[in-house]
């Protein structure tokens, strides 16, 4: 158990914030540390290593990123303005909901076997259920980047060895839009998706188990959820502590930072936010970059259920 798990046991919030922990890591720590569900949520891999941008892009703009021999290539899809009208950019999926969406779609095919998967009023209850609120403005976003991750190409392309695996596979293949009749906005809402026969198969092969009461007590903030998903696939497959520079880094994980100063100044925070809902992560902040040592997996083997 880390620094600030141990003060929360022996202190409450009040003495680990007296001790000069940042409020964001106690309130986190503290929520996830009461949290006594134990669901999961399941991810593939290859988000451990290439995710999403954080920020809105220009509708037409694509987005690309690379670490090691994994690379991600996200394509804006496009809709018709009327019935007979041009075709527009929606633009890639992005920020802490985008990422929460996929997290649903991948645990529900695990969960179920199944490609084929509901939304509507499952989504609202899960997002619900990991505490967000869908009405309002919140719905509006949920609505827009669920259109955005049904319409865009998102491709993985995965080197190993001498074989490549994922090439031109998207992510859904199949989607359904109805009228969204429930808040009476006359838009479409998506209601089915379907995830494509490539990307399914991976999921099945290569799943990351993550504790829904870790994604819950910090699903605002994608610049944590992504730390969090690296950590639980890295950490406990490590041999011996690995140093990741602050080149390194920012190449995964601060591709919206000019200078690596400027990230090495932002992104701990980030980073501590992920610690404070794993315990066991063993991980040191150095002049160099990040310490990761071997630590245990968030979920244990064995104990992996889900609803």
């Amino acid at each position: 158990m880390g620094e600030i798990h141990n003060l929360i046991e022996a202190r409450g919030r009040a003495g680990a914030l007296d001790a000069g922990i940042e409020r964001s890591f106690v309130e986190a720590a503290a929520q996830y540390m009461g949290d006594e569900d134990t669901t999961l949520s399941f991810a593939y891999s290859g988000w451990a290593q290439c995710a999403l941008p954080h920020r809105r892009l220009a509708d037409d703009q694509p987005w690309e990123i690379s670490i090691e021999r994994t690379r991600l290539v996200v394509e804006p899809g496009r809709k018709p303005r009327s019935e007979e009208g041009p075709l527009d950019f929606v633009g890639v999926p992005f920020g802490a909901h985008a990422r929460l969406i996929l997290l649903y779609l991948q645990t529900e095919a695990i969960r179920t076997g199944s490609r084929e998967i509901e939304l509507g009023r499952s989504l609202r209850d899960w997002l619900s259920r990991i505490g967000v609120s869908v009405g309002g403005k919140t719905a509006k976003l949920v609505k827009d980047q669920a259109e955005r991750i049904s319409r865009c190409r998102l491709t993985f392309h995965i080197q190993g060895g001498k074989s490549v695996g994922l090439i031109n596979q998207s992510i859904m293949d199949g989607a359904l839009f109805v009228e969204d009749t429930e808040e009476g906005s006359g838009k479409p809402m998506l209601s089915m998706a379907r995830l494509s026969e490539g990307f399914f198969e991976q999921l099945q092969k290569h799943p990351v188990p993550l504790e829904e009461a870790a994604i819950k007590a910090i699903n605002n903030n994608p610049g944590a959820l992504d730390c969090y998903l690296w950590l639980a696939y890295r950490l406990h497959a490590l041999p011996a502590a690995k140093l990741v520079t602050w080149k390194a880094l920012k190449a995964q994980f601060g591709c919206g930072y000019r200078e690596v100063y400027h990230f090495k100044a932002r992104w701990p925070s980030a980073l501590k936010l992920a610690l404070a809902v794993y315990p066991d992560a063993q991980v040191d902040i150095v002049d160099e970059g990040v310490i990761l040592k071997s630590s245990r997996p968030p979920v244990r083997p064995r104990v992996q259920s889900i609803r």
